[in-house]
């Protein structure tokens, strides 16, 4: 090589990486501007317009833009999120950052849209060509498909309907506010699906986690399953919060305070589920409501010697009794009094019910003093045991029922298996003797546990008798 030539090389670089270097203080490199441009430049309409084009039924297939069919375009910003696995090929969104009036979800066959569409991202929408219309109780915009009504756009084109609205510096994402709902019945309301919302004095139900504290999907032989689990509020009102088999958190136990819940509402079909993108969308660090405390308890009187035949009360369907505690610990429903041939007794089943129940009738007694214990005892429509007896000397009435120490004594009685159709008749279920070790003040516990898709069995009892 020609010195000439070499000299002139290596001079050069040397030049270059000196010009290069004295670019770059304390090892910091800038930024190189992201050169991001709008592919659609404006909007011809508002979301909530287009939205209004949906059919009452069927679909609608926007016109493919030509000199008689001018450009869709409207605008929106995204409320979900498939990185942690909860959303499958669907984008949410809605019409504003804060103050939404109404949400949409588009089917694509793309995973992993987060990382060009996260949350809070501002989108622009061409939709030309593209199909509006109500799916499974979801208005939703996809493809036209030879198989399903609306089809999931593929992911070669998605880029041709759908595209980030740039400020200047890249991608305009928005800090989203969530609409804040009183309570979650008025999260089941047509006008919020797609929307993320959030509602206050919010827990999971005491089903799911009692006695078990359950995580937020459940697994077979170590695969996550889809699944559901319930929310329920201060006032009373539940609903299903569903969790995709995905999930990457779904091993995560399920927390038992109370908060706000943010999720994007959907259906499927008439059944309401709510999905959250990430288990910190639940700030549950307050500390539980009970939505159906304990009830009576007033009147708690220990005693070694007496009968509850239950004559002295009314009315029928009466919960409250001041010498016991009635107390729902999972589900809403408590021993009720009833009247059957001019007798009283207290009665409970889970026939025509929702989800899980367990309740506890507590009985105050004197086990100094007590040697015996003895009730009547019938089912209706048995199809599984539902009852459970048991002693306890930790409880106090009206706290923590599930906290205690139980002593099961079930085995020392008869509790009927039939009939499998109508009532049997009140009778007696056995004599349980107290140990001599077993003193002091405490309780007898009556538990029923039922569910309204598993064990159902209504359980009758009355005469509970305690003797010296």
């Amino acid at each position: 090589m020609n010195i000439k030539k070499y000299l002139s090389i290596v001079t050069g670089a040397a030049f270059a990486a000196i010009s290069l270097t004295s670019c770059v203080q304390k090892d910091e490199w800038e930024t190189p501007p992201v050169n991001c441009n709008n592919k659609f430049a404006a909007t011809t309409m508002t979301m909530a317009a287009f939205v209004a084009l949906s059919p009452s039924s069927g679909v609608y297939t926007v016109p493919a833009q030509d000199a008689t069919h001018p450009e869709v375009i409207f605008d929106g910003y995204v409320v979900s999120s498939d990185e942690n696995g909860n959303f499958y090929k669907t984008i949410s969104f809605q019409d504003k950052a804060e103050n939404p009036t109404v949400g949409l979800q588009m089917e694509v066959d793309k995973s992993s849209n987060y990382a060009d569409f996260p949350v809070g991202a501002h989108i622009r929408i061409k939709a030309n060509g593209l199909r509006l219309g109500k799916d499974r109780g979801v208005i939703k915009i996809g493809s036209v498909d030879p198989v399903f009504s609306i089809g999931r756009i593929p992911a070669s084109l998605l880029s041709r309907y759908v595209s980030g609205v740039c400020n200047g510096n890249g991608l305009e994402v928005a800090a989203l506010k969530p609409l804040e709902l009183a309570n979650l019945n008025v999260a089941k309301n047509e006008q919020y699906i797609n929307m993320l919302v959030k509602v206050p004095n919010v827990q999971f139900s005491s089903g799911d986690i009692l006695p078990v504290n359950k995580t937020f999907i459940d697994y077979v032989a170590g695969a996550g399953t889809d699944t559901d689990r319930t929310l329920e509020d201060a006032s009373g009102n539940n609903v299903v919060l569903r969790n995709s088999g995905f999930f990457s958190e779904g091993s995560k136990l399920l927390p038992k305070g109370n908060g706000d819940a943010t999720f994007v509402v959907s259906r499927y079909n008439s059944s309401w589920q709510m999905l959250i993108r990430k288990t910190s969308d639940l700030n549950f660090a307050g500390a539980r409501v009970d939505s159906a405390p304990p009830k009576g308890g007033t009147a708690i009187a220990f005693s070694g010697s007496f009968l509850e035949n239950f004559e002295s009360y009314s009315p029928t369907n009466l919960e409250v009794y001041p010498k016991y505690v009635n107390d729902a610990l999972v589900g809403n429903r408590y021993w009720q009094l009833k009247t059957f041939s001019n007798n009283k007794y207290i009665q409970l089943g889970a026939n025509s019910g929702s989800g899980p129940y367990v309740t506890y009738f507590a009985v105050p007694v004197d086990f100094t003093a007590a040697s015996t214990l003895k009730f009547d005892v019938n089912v209706g429509f048995w199809n599984g045991n539902a009852l459970k007896v048991y002693y306890t000397t930790n409880y106090t009435a009206l706290g923590d029922i599930s906290a205690v120490t139980k002593t099961d004594i079930t085995s020392f009685f008869t509790i009927p298996t039939a009939p499998l159709s109508g009532y049997g008749t009140l009778t007696p279920a056995g004599t349980y003797n107290i140990p001599a070790s077993l003193t002091g003040n405490g309780y007898i516990l009556f538990e029923y546990t039922g569910n309204g898709s598993g064990v159902t069995t209504t359980l009758q009892l009355d005469n509970i008798q305690v003797q010296p």
